[in-house]
């Protein structure tokens, strides 16, 4: 399968360097239009099976919908876009988050990614209530997941372990600051949601004490979260 990177220069890199190593990955580089509207578009790009669009004009990004390819959305342009781009190709997502993405849609392609780039799946390796290994199985396409759980090894596992790995997940994170769709918190969230749940079958004992600290931690990382946007803006 071909994957095509489409992006007007603000998001995408990450995604691609970690996507060409999994598929045949092309980037795609389009300008971003200095109109709010823009109507002569010449969308001349490569034949691929899936685009992943890191476009932030709606413009641009419906031409790219029309082609008919699936596409999935890297920058949620909102629920009133996919609606109208559904209209045309019926193969368009617009996930929570890049990470919040399951192989359960319709179409093959979009499947095929999400077995690999998606909602997180962990293996992990425990002495005691220490992580003694932890591999990400599938993992967000900006690579945040990777490091965050690089940096688990060898830690206990305990309340204070959590909030630096979902906060890791929150600080590395490329999702878009503006809009409501794909928040940096929700990313630090599910990953740790899917963190706590890999030891369930491994460490019952851990993973109930985990589950009590859950919703501490979550509260904790949303204020943190929110007290860094409010400093980039």
């Amino acid at each position: 399968m071909k994957i095509g990177i489409v992006s007007d220069g603000q998001y995408g890199e990450r995604a691609y360097e970690q996507i060409r190593t999994r598929f045949s990955t092309v980037w795609i580089p389009l300008p971003f239009p200095s109109s709010l509207v823009v109507d002569d578009i010449d969308l001349s790009i490569p034949s691929c099976d899936l685009y992943l669009s890191y476009l932030r004009h709606p413009d641009i990004a419906m031409e790219l919908v029309k082609t008919g390819v699936p596409v999935l959305l890297g920058v949620n342009l909102g629920p009133g876009f996919i609606a109208q781009a559904r209209e045309c190709n019926q193969a368009v997502i617009g996930p929570e988050t890049m990470c919040s993405l399951l192989p359960n849609t319709k179409f093959w392609q979009i499947n095929d990614y999400a077995k690999v780039f998606g909602r997180p799946v962990f293996h992990v390796l425990l002495d005691g209530e220490r992580i003694v290994w932890c591999q990400p199985i599938r993992r967000s396409p900006c690579g945040s997941t990777d490091a965050a759980a690089r940096e688990l090894n060898g830690q206990v596992f305990d309340q204070e372990a959590m909030n630096r790995f979902a906060l890791s997940i929150c600080h590395n994170c490329r999702a878009p600051r503006f809009g409501k769709t794909c928040d940096k918190e929700k990313a630090g969230i599910i990953h740790l949601e899917e963190l706590v749940s890999s030891l369930r079958g491994i460490h019952p004992e851990l993973w109930e004490k985990s589950m009590q600290a859950l919703k501490r931690v979550t509260c904790a990382v949303v204020s943190e979260c929110e007290n860094d946007n409010r400093v980039d803006q």
